[in-house]
């Protein structure tokens, strides 16, 4: 499992059938600053993710890869690599939060 911020939304009118009424959304992977450790800093990936839990655009999110990314039930027959399993409420770093939805939203 990951970080990573909702950059964007993908549109894709054709694709395989199975993937018909997925919602696809752009993240970038998020990290612990490693001068501080007191927040959090983008990596400058960019993947694309299948959202199950209604995420939207800004959002810190949870994310699975590979074989796990299949492995809820709104995904687990569909032919994806990335899934967002999760909203994020807080991080905390060495018993320090260094990121608050709240702060954030």
């Amino acid at each position: 499992m990951f970080l990573a911020k909702v950059t964007g939304s993908v549109i894709a009118t054709q694709k395989v059938a199975s993937m018909k009424g997925s919602k696809l959304l752009t993240v970038e992977p998020l990290r612990v600053d490693p001068a501080n450790r007191d927040k959090l800093v983008g990596t400058g990936r960019t993947f694309v993710c299948v959202d199950t839990v209604g995420a939207g655009l800004g959002e810190t999110v949870m994310i699975v890869q590979g074989s796990s990314a299949r492995m809820t039930p709104e995904v687990e027959k569909l032919p994806v690599d990335a899934t967002i399993i999760g909203i994020v409420d807080t991080v905390n770093v060495d018993n320090k939060v260094i990121f608050s939805a709240q702060a954030h939203g």
